[in-house]
């Protein structure tokens, strides 16, 4: 495996991890259910385009990049079942 293809797993696989424990640390309760909107929907159309897309050549050429990798501290949420969104005095 090449130094930049290393690198970059390790960038997305950090990244994953930081994206992962974000959504972790969360504490969400559902407290109202929801309901979807009546709608009626008539006639239209969708709009045609013309489109002259450029000519693209893709070449590689090796490089040695520095990278810095995130440090996140994270904190979760308390559990504050007591309190709800929404109530008078929040």
């Amino acid at each position: 495996m090449k130094k930049q293809d290393t690198k970059k797993t390790i960038l997305q696989f950090s990244l994953a991890i930081v994206a992962g424990i974000g959504l972790a640390a969360c504490d969400v309760e559902k407290t109202q259910e929801g309901e979807m909107p009546e709608v009626e929907v008539e006639g239209g159309q969708i709009p045609k385009y013309d489109v002259d897309a450029p000519d693209v050549d893709v070449k590689m050429k090796e490089k040695d990049v520095t990278i810095k990798v995130p440090d996140v501290d994270i904190t979760p949420a308390k559990d504050d079942s007591a309190t709800e969104v929404g109530e008078p005095g929040n």
